[in-house]
């Protein structure tokens, strides 16, 4: 390829991406230029969004750019140095003349690509602190007080060229609606009118009480879930529909052209305000929800309930009257003073109901206080003992005094002439309550929803605990989880939605994005939120097929084999120990740790391990050597030192002992592999059983012998084959020692059999007449001393 051609090449990436870097220069020059013109946050807000998609595309840009740099590189590494004195070949020099000079070029469209990525990202921090700074401006503006005569003189001299102005766009809006009615006719304004009304009424008052009678039917979930999936289901539909009619609505008279272009914004804004406000009353009717209390989310008697919802309705109209007329006020162009006049009263309307709501909530504070009491009374006549006041929420009454604070704080400011603050702390504070409502309806609703879905008795947890095999415990931990997951997920939420009104949603927009290119931790490993997630879900794939294999390893395979029961649990643990190890190491591949970086972290822990976990990885491998040599096995009786008992289980940390009382012994590995143990059942499953005792001399000892001999013969569980034998083992001090031995089919049937012989021997030895010897003892006995003569 000749040097600069990939410039020029139609598929080269990096030809597109120096195409979009001079494009992405054009764009920020063009920012740079209109910035100056930039007098309000409204026409600041797009320059910053404009600034930002530049910084992405720089970014694009140097990671399309990147591979070929590296590639090139890793070309001319291979061609290496040429040696002093030596003369290279020509194809050889000119090839590595060409991929010099397309480095080159490669190189330097990189650096102007993070150069152009710097610059963006600073001129969209200056727009911001410019917007930060036009914000400050507005709240501190000072205007002429609602109480100042002289701003209603002014309104009303400027009143009526204001509504001229409003008249104007009224005749435009008709004019342009009835050119368009003329050319293409009723059909579209009168279909978009029937659609939007039957979304808003039939629709959605079906929709409603189909999600009531499902509630309230059998198949719905248990527990919570019914509820919190209720009032969601409200908050959807009641947002949702009335949004949409107004959408068709408008759409239809945009399809024929009859919404002229200085009403579209205001048209855009009529949209938006009827999905806030829609939204409100719904989140009003799915928390208070005053005709059926039984299904109430929060705290609240009926009579509270019922005024908390006319408060929440007459939030929406107000907000939607407000972000209307401020639409209507930008495309009429109305004067400053009539501007003001309507921010004042939207303001002071506001304080208003602000006001009442907390006047409403204080008096249901002071009713459930009552009541409380008053229980609290009755409890203690009937007990017979005094009780102190009932405790009171401490947020509660932080809460309300704050809102006391803030509402003071905001009639003031709008006595004073800060319209514009007490309008913006107005409006905040409604739409910060109504945030701070749905965040926690939909926290509740992702709990109700997480641990119903992962519950050990849903059908959703049932499929899990057959699939994966985790235990009921597991199951229910991961709903935990879950649910804490999907929280967070409503908290940020609710964050960008308090942030929408201060019109930094960009900002936040640009960070996130900023995030999700990912964390640089290290020459070429970045850390991306999607290579995480990649990473789990590839780790629980591989460990949920590992489990699948394990389980049909373990009740299908496995029991079709000749192999004991310890094999089998050596073979099961194993395979579930590499199940892990895939799993892990699948989830770091797709992390983007591959193993020369996996080994460089394992070679630097190395020393760690040799000092800090030595115990542990001495437990661990003698683990592993008792599964794969199998010395003892599960089932097997073993003693070790002074304890003996049963194996149980085998892992690769420790083995697990059951002794005679039936309580468990944890040994590390380390003791089974270095230290001396008796293994009872390893080499031979038969157990032996030894009798001795001894006889004076003048005993027949052919009737012991054979009294014995018939004993063990009589006894099921003392084995033929080897069969009993009768020793004379010694004969001195005129005693004669009989030692005999017979066998048992196992080792823990000794102590039985040995009992039962024993038993069987004394009987038939006192019915013969034999006695046994006996220890002998002597017991010296002094006289007593003569008494003394007086």
């Amino acid at each position: 390829m000749a040097p600069g051609a990939w410039a020029q090449a139609p598929d080269d990436p990096a030809a597109e991406a120096k195409t979009q870097l001079n494009q992405a220069d054009k764009e920020l020059k063009a920012i740079r230029t209109a910035l100056p013109d930039a007098e309000t946050r409204e026409t600041l807000t797009p320059l910053f969004e404009r600034a930002m998609a530049v910084q992405r595309d720089a970014d694009d840009a140097q990671a399309a750019l990147q591979p070929e740099l590296d590639q090139l590189d890793t070309r001319l590494t291979q061609l290496g140095t040429v040696p002093e004195g030596t003369v290279e070949a020509r194809e050889v020099a000119q090839q590595r003349r060409s991929l010099t000079q397309q480095r080159a070029d490669i190189a330097a469209a990189v650096a102007r690509a993070k150069l152009l990525a710097v610059d963006a990202k600073q001129l969209g921090a200056d727009i911001e602190k410019m917007r930060v700074t036009q914000l400050s401006e507005d709240l501190a503006r000072k205007v002429n007080s609602p109480l100042s005569p002289s701003l209603w003189r002014k309104f009303a001299r400027d009143v009526p060229a204001d509504l001229q102005e409003l008249g104007q766009i009224y005749r435009q809006a008709e004019t342009t609606a009835r050119k368009a009615i003329a050319q293409h006719g009723w059909t579209a304004p009168l279909t978009g009118l029937a659609v939007a009304l039957l979304l808003f009424f039939p629709l959605r008052l079906w929709l409603r009480a189909a999600g009531r009678r499902y509630a309230q039917s059998e198949r719905a979930p248990d527990g919570r879930l019914r509820r919190s999936g209720l009032a969601v289901w409200l908050l959807v539909v009641g947002t949702m529909l009335p949004g949409l009619a107004c959408v068709v609505f408008f759409g239809a008279l945009d399809a024929i052209g009859a919404i002229p272009p200085r009403l579209e914004k205001v048209v855009f804004s009529i949209q938006v305000a009827t999905y806030i406000a829609a939204f409100i009353t719904a989140l009003s009717a799915a928390l208070l929800v005053p005709k059926r209390p039984s299904w109430r989310l929060l705290n609240l008697d009926d009579a509270a309930a019922w005024r908390l919802r006319k408060y929440a309705w007459g939030a929406a109209a107000l907000t939607w009257i407000s972000i209307v007329l401020m639409a209507l006020n930008r495309a009429a162009r109305t004067s400053a003073i009539t501007t003001v006049a309507v921010d004042g009263l939207i303001a002071i309307t506001y304080m208003a109901l602000i006001i009442a709501i907390l006047v409403s909530l204080a008096r249901l504070h002071r009713r459930q206080t009552d009541e409380a009491e008053a229980k609290l009374e009755a409890q203690a006549q009937s007990d017979g003992k005094a009780k102190g006041p009932p405790r009171r929420s401490g947020w509660i009454v932080v809460a309300r005094l704050a809102g006391h604070i803030v509402v003071a704080a905001a009639v003031i400011a709008t006595l004073l002439g800060y319209l514009n603050l007490a309008l913006f702390v107005a409006q905040q504070l409604v739409w910060g309550a109504v945030v701070l409502l749905a965040a926690s309806l939909l926290m509740k609703f992702a709990d109700d929803l997480a641990t119903w879905l992962l519950c050990p008795t849903s059908s959703v947890g049932r499929t899990v605990l057959l699939t994966t095999g985790l235990s009921e415990s597991r199951v229910v931990q991961a709903g935990v989880l879950l649910s804490a997951g999907l929280r967070i997920c409503v908290i940020l939420l609710a964050v960008m939605a308090l942030t929408a009104p201060l019109g930094n949603l960009s900002a936040l927009y640009g960070g996130l994005d900023a995030v999700s290119k990912g964390i640089n931790l290290g020459d070429n490993l970045v850390l991306k939120p999607s290579s995480v997630l990649y990473a789990v879900l590839a780790f629980l794939l591989v460990w949920a097929v590992m489990q699948a294999f394990q389980r049909w390893l373990t009740d299908t395979y496995l029991p079709k084999t000749e192999l004991d029961a310890g094999a089998r649990n050596s073979i099961s643990t194993v395979t579930r120990y590499l199940g892990i190890i895939a799993a892990v190491l699948w989830s770091l591949t797709a992390l983007g740790i591959g193993f020369e970086k996996l080994a460089l972290v394992v070679s630097a822990l190395s020393v760690g391990i040799g000092f800090g976990l030595q115990a542990i990885t001495q437990n661990f491998v003698s683990g592993l050597i008792l599964l794969a040599e199998r010395p003892v096995k599960i089932g097997d009786w073993v003693k070790l030192g002074d304890q003996e008992g049963d194996i149980r289980r085998i892992n690769v940390r420790s083995t697990e002992i059951q002794v005679g009382d039936k309580s468990t012994l944890i040994v590390p590995n380390s003791e089974l592999i270095t230290k001396t143990i008796r293994n009872m059942t390893m080499g031979n499953a038969q157990g032996r059983i030894q009798i001795q005792f001894t006889v004076p001399l003048s005993t027949d000892v052919a009737m012991v012998r054979q009294t014995l001999l018939d004993a063990y013969t009589d006894h099921v569980g003392v084995l033929a084959d080897p069969a009993p034998s009768v020793f004379i083992d010694s004969i001195a001090n005129g005693q004669v020692a009989i030692n005999s031995f017979a066998y048992t089919s196992g080792p823990r049937a000794v102590y039985g059999v040995r009992s039962d012989l024993y038993f069987t021997m004394l009987q038939k030895f006192a019915a013969a007449g034999i006695a046994l010897s006996s220890p002998t003892d002597i017991h010296l006995v002094r006289d007593p001393a003569p008494p003394q003569a007086p």
